[in-house]
């Protein structure tokens, strides 16, 4: 992508935070229709989704393949690339809905923090390179997965 200004920056952030802010919505409101239906074993859905999407953000860190040349700073572009890594947050969002949480407060959160993060990462990302970005993706993969894994223990009365 090059050495992207700070308006660049913040523009890219501002796509992907409100993509990343929608998409739990979507996915809290799908939760919400299903949920009376699955309340007995919505612990055993929301430790399957947020392990698989875990398991998923682990292997694409470990399997990463150069994406192809594009116009990255299109926002046809962003907005699809945005939406396309967002949808493990519909899925999250569909796991706090069996957790009974606010989900406008949610929303605004992953909405705020994906903003900073994604301004963040555009402006450092030569400097910091793809490996610190694996490593990243692997340990936040590693959290869902361990976040996923104490909804179950707490509702099964394990610990």
């Amino acid at each position: 992508m090059g050495r992207p200004r700070l308006l660049e920056a913040l523009r890219i952030g501002l796509i992907f935070g409100l993509v990343e802010m929608i998409t739990p919505i979507i996915g809290w409101s799908l939760g919400n229709l299903a949920h009376s239906m699955i309340t007995s074993i919505d612990h055993w859905v929301a430790f399957g989704l947020l392990g698989l999407i875990g398991a998923k953000m682990i292997y694409e860190a470990l399997h990463e393949k150069p994406a192809p040349q594009q116009d990255y700073h299109r926002v046809g572009v962003l907005l699809l690339t945005a939406i396309g890594t967002s949808i493990d947050a519909m899925a999250v969002g569909a796991t706090l809905a069996f957790l009974e949480v606010n989900i406008v407060l949610m929303a605004l959160l992953i909405g705020g923090a994906t903003f900073v993060m994604a301004t963040i990462g555009t402006m450092t990302g030569q400097l910091v390179g793809a490996k610190a970005g694996r490593i990243a993706e692997i340990i936040g993969g590693l959290i869902l997965i361990l976040i996923g894994t104490h909804i179950l223990i707490d509702h099964l009365g394990v610990i």
